[in-house]
């Protein structure tokens, strides 16, 4: 999931997400360059045991740092792909789920 959603940061879907970073955060093409690299990042160390569990935590701050640009692209009515992007609510749900996977799957219940 986390590649996946890494490969977008520069994919023909790339605007869309640069238009999901709310303008109170500047240089919104960096932001997104960052998100994908750490997105890369945490994936590779979530599967690495001496690395796993800080992966995980850093991965979980991760998705709650980026929330704001969910909130965003919501309330905005952004679309990704020609799509519109999730209402809040199912992208609350979606980021709970998210978490959940990534604390489930490292030492922290491991």
């Amino acid at each position: 999931m986390l590649l996946l959603a890494a490969s977008a940061h520069w994919g023909k879907r790339r605007q869309d997400l640069n238009r999901m970073v709310p303008p109170s955060f500047p240089n919104a093409a960096w932001v997104v360059s960052a998100t994908g690299v750490l997105e890369i990042a945490g994936a590779i160390g979530i599967l690495i045991p001496s690395l796993s569990l800080l992966a995980s935590i850093c991965l979980v701050l991760l998705l709650i740092a980026m929330f704001p640009a969910n909130i965003y692209a919501a309330n905005q009515g952004i679309t990704i792909g020609g799509q519109p992007v999730p209402k809040l609510g199912v992208r609350s749900l979606l980021q709970i789920v998210f978490i959940a996977a990534i604390l489930l799957s490292s030492p922290i219940f491991g």
